[in-house]
């Protein structure tokens, strides 16, 4: 604390100035006193300082996972919760994805927006995009390719998560969650995959339409929250609430069973139905699936109500706990 006079540091619990002897006023101890922690943070990133006039620099991202494509793209995934994939590619190199999936990309970048149904005429056009619609995805897909040198294109995560490279090998495929692929290399193949069995096809869920990954070529996929592995040996079996299923290999059986017992079902609190994962296989399982994060939302969303004649608008009472 200085003094109001001569501006000298006045000692702690002073009451006077020792340098001028200036009474120290009251209300500055009050106000001193009501001001809060003062301590600056340690920041454990880059730290960036912008002083008037000077051009402002924002530290980068921080890469974790570069590689490169069966046709020689480049790619570095960037960020930490929200991800994103930023792929260069060279005249002669094409990427394709979903429409609206792109995020950036530089100027000599072309687009073509077209169905996707490959070299099978009306009928393959016809076939992709009723297959798409089936699903509930996009009819269209875009491919990227560039002029004049290097270009890129970058694909951002649309929910807290992780993004997954899949390096397949000719014919390898990967089954994953409905909506998770983002882009890929025009050698993929990317399918539809519905299950065979009624019970996963009624009561699966995020289960009953899954997408399918052939191979060969580089392509990205999008999970939830955080990613656990598991293998499987012949015949293991993992329950899973379907919501949690993010992807798995084509060895692995996938299907629906109910919960057996009375209480597990009236009480336990998850549904009358599981996803069981039968080895032998890899399994990729995510930690926050959007669904189970729309539903806790869905809670405290606006209630229809007839008897209180509400208007509508958000209950604030619901964010604390109030029924």
């Amino acid at each position: 604390m200085n003094c109001s006079n001569c501006g000298a540091v006045i000692p702690t619990n002073s009451r006077f100035c020792t340098t001028c002897g200036t009474p120290v006023a009251a209300q500055a101890t009050a106000v001193a006193a009501t001001t809060g922690p003062t301590v600056n943070l340690a920041g454990g990133g880059q730290g960036v300082t912008h002083r008037e006039g000077q051009r402002l620099d924002l530290p980068d991202p921080q890469v974790t996972q570069t590689g490169e494509g069966r046709s020689g793209v480049d790619y570095q995934i960037v960020g930490t919760t929200l991800q994103a994939v930023i792929i260069q590619i060279d005249p002669g190199q094409m990427l394709y994805s979903e429409t609206g999936g792109m995020a950036w990309m530089s100027g000599n970048v072309v687009m073509n927006t077209n169905t996707g149904g490959g070299g099978g005429g009306l009928g393959g056009m016809l076939g992709g995009m009723v297959k798409r619609a089936i699903s509930g995805e996009s009819l269209f897909i875009v491919d990227y390719t560039v002029t004049g040198g290097r270009g890129l294109v970058a694909f951002a995560s649309e929910f807290p998560g992780k993004i997954v490279p899949l390096n397949l090998g000719g014919g390898q495929q990967i089954i994953c969650q409905r909506d998770s692929f983002m882009c890929a290399e025009k050698s993929v193949q990317l399918e539809m995959h519905f299950r065979r069995k009624l019970g996963s096809g009624i009561f699966g869920g995020e289960g009953f339409i899954l997408q399918k990954l052939t191979g060969p070529g580089l392509a990205f996929v999008e999970l939830d929250g955080e990613v656990v592995e598991y293998t499987l040996e012949p015949g293991q079996v993992l329950k899973v609430d379907t919501g949690h299923v993010a992807m798995f290999e084509p060895t692995v059986q996938f299907d629906i069973e109910m919960i057996r017992g009375f209480k597990n079902v009236l009480f336990g609190g998850e549904g009358l139905f599981l996803a069981t994962l039968r080895g032998p296989g890899r399994v990729w399982l995510q930690t926050m699936p959007l669904v189970n994060v729309a539903k806790k939302i869905a809670e405290y969303l606006p209630r229809s109500s007839g008897s209180s004649g509400s208007s509508g608008g958000l209950d604030i009472g619901s964010f604390f706990g109030n029924d």
